[in-house]
């Protein structure tokens, strides 16, 4: 049985999410982004394969707002992190609130020990409603930017290193390569499927700016680049180099071959997302980019006592 939805503002109803929502969400996302950073940083595609995540139950962890007008100011999921967005012109109506108070609901019922959301530094007003209700920081995360007025030069390779353009073929050992290269800090490895979602089998991911580097025929590093279509630049969603052939520059080179491919297609900057726990932000810093917006990853424990009195409420 779905989780009893929260208590919304007069006018506004809600509903678990469908695939029929995701334009819809996108727009809602969209406009919030561009409020918060004068930008749009996702896809329809992104949340498609949000809404596909492993374990996730659209009926029980995903809840879209509905005024009276049809419109949709807002919307949440809940799956071992959290989402919430409010439409800019419909916050301080409670809709943040009475969200966050759902999903906390519905991690408990879930058995989550803990849930975990991410809130953009600029997003004051949100980072206090959280620290209001006991999250406490956990890591930081930066954006990072490489403007490009002039194409950027690439470097020559390490000895015995060949660098090519990505191969649909590549798929699967690239996969590999990112899930072992992300074991010291992501909590589990991804299945093929859940990590193609959000890469490879994209709409907007970008084979020809992203690349793959080989040694003696072997995998040791790739580079994963989304051309967003909202996006006035460059995107890479994942950089992963295999540990026994890092501080060989292998980062640096791909970084800079995606960099010169975005350029040649009329690109003239290019972002990624990293954070306080994978230790690379140095490298990116280096490599010339620039931190050009910060996130706080806030989590908090959740209680089985809180549970037990919740259950226990009349």
């Amino acid at each position: 049985m779905p989780h009893p939805p929260p208590a919304l503002p007069a006018d506004h109803q809600g509903r678990p999410a469908t695939a029929d929502d995701v334009d819809a969400l996108h727009a809602l996302v969209t406009e919030c982004e561009r409020a918060l950073h004068d930008r749009a940083q996702t896809d329809p595609g992104g949340i498609a394969a949000d809404l596909n995540r492993p374990g996730l139950i659209p009926e029980l962890d995903t809840l879209v707002v509905h005024d009276r007008a049809g419109r949709l100011p807002a919307r949440a999921w809940v799956n071992r992190r959290s989402e919430v967005d409010v439409h800019p012109a419909h916050r301080g109506r409670g809709l943040g609130a009475a969200l966050l108070d759902w999903a906390e609901a519905r991690a408990r019922r879930a058995g989550s020990e803990a849930i975990v959301q991410t809130v953009p530094d600029t997003d004051r007003p949100a980072a206090a409603l959280l620290r209001s209700r006991d999250y406490q920081p956990l890591v930081a995360a930066w954006e990072l930017t490489y403007a490009m007025a002039e194409e950027p030069a690439v470097p020559g390779p390490p000895a015995g290193v060949t660098v090519r353009p990505f191969d649909s073929g590549d798929a699967r050992a690239v996969h590999r390569l990112v899930e072992d290269a992300f074991a010291a800090w992501q909590p589990r490895r991804r299945s093929y499927e859940e990590w193609a979602r959000h890469t490879v089998d994209r709409a907007a991911f970008a084979a020809d700016c992203s690349a793959v580097a080989l040694v003696d025929g072997q995998l040791v590093g790739a580079v994963l680049a989304l051309d967003l279509p909202d996006a006035d630049g460059g995107h890479l969603e994942q950089v992963a180099v295999r540990r026994d052939h890092r501080d060989r520059g292998i980062a640096r080179l791909l970084l800079r071959q995606a960099f010169r491919a975005f350029h040649r297609h009329g690109r003239r900057n290019c972002t990624l997302w990293t954070h306080s726990d994978t230790g690379a932000l140095d490298l990116y810093l280096r490599v010339g980019m620039t931190v050009s917006q910060s996130s706080t990853v806030f989590r908090k424990e959740l209680g089985r006592e809180e549970l037990v009195r919740e259950e226990l409420a009349p």
